[in-house]
């Protein structure tokens, strides 16, 4: 009995007698497993495993977005309930998608930010409240992840320079009046499970409040969603004028500055195609 089975045996009193590996992305092992009495669960080995879960938790009670719940949260092992999905995201789903994350982003809090530290692709995200999204977006997310970048030698200091610079006229184009909504945080096409035209399952939150837009933004990156998402979500929660001219490529600064942390290479050159455009 491997040492994993011995875990779920011991944490979920039956036994392991099929086992197959499912996408986890870069920093976890995933896999299928099922159980001598019949049940089906996830087990994801890795690093912050009781963070994800708490994550979890926080979408499960303070929204109706569908999330596994968890069944033994450790710091190396997250045991959940299996979601069947597979399905790809076609426009029925991309509806009901907008639906429910259109629900997700209309739940405020007085602050953007939140009452834990999150993570980003197993990186730290802080989320020391503020009453400015500007100030929270240029802080908590664009510098801290420029620095992030920096010091792991991926991003040159002459583009965290210029990202510098641009920092500082963020008033140029993001207004101060957004209300903190719930997000996500990490919605490509990766942690979203479909099955038969609906959204079933949303995995691997990187939680806080925000400007919804900054989600927004996130889903164009990978095109996530396309025409029809935007279609209900704006019938739902009107998105403000100059979204998809100006304020996603900004905002995508961001995960770009993940994946630049991550990665290194291209996404170095995908920054500087946006520093460009607005002048730096």
């Amino acid at each position: 009995m491997s040492d994993l089975d011995a875990r779920v045996a011991a944490a979920l009193g039956s036994k392991v007698t099929a086992t197959r590996s499912l996408s986890g992305g870069c920093i976890a092992d995933v896999r299928h497993l099922t159980l001598a009495d019949g049940r089906e669960i996830v087990a994801k080995r890795g690093t912050g495993m009781a963070l994800e879960a708490r994550m979890l938790g926080y979408l499960a009670e303070h929204s109706r977005v569908p999330v596994p719940r968890a069944l033994l949260a450790a710091d190396d092992l997250l045991l959940m309930d299996y979601i069947a999905a597979g399905d790809a995201i076609d426009d029925a789903a991309e509806y009901d998608a907008a639906e429910k994350i259109a629900a997700l982003h209309s739940i405020t809090a007085p602050t953007f930010g939140l009452s834990f530290e999150t993570v980003i692709g197993g990186l730290a995200q802080p989320n020391a409240r503020a009453r400015s999204w500007r100030t929270f977006f240029r802080d908590r997310r664009l510098m801290h992840m420029a620095q992030e970048a920096l010091s792991a030698k991926r991003l040159p200091e002459s583009v965290m320079t210029r990202l510098t610079k641009l920092a500082d006229h963020l008033d140029r184009w993001i207004a101060d009046d957004a209300e903190p909504g719930l997000i996500h945080g990490d919605l490509w096409g990766g942690n979203i499970l479909v099955r038969a035209g609906r959204l079933v399952g949303l995995v691997d939150p990187a939680i806080s409040y925000a400007d919804p837009e900054f989600e927004l933004a996130f889903t164009t990156l990978f095109n996530t969603f396309g025409k029809a998402f935007f279609a209900r979500y704006n019938e739902l929660r009107p998105i403000a004028p100059g979204f998809f001219e100006e304020r996603r490529d900004l905002y995508n600064l961001y995960p770009l500055l993940v994946h630049v942390r991550l990665f290194g290479g291209s996404y170095v050159s995908d920054v500087e195609r946006i520093l460009k455009r607005f002048g730096h």
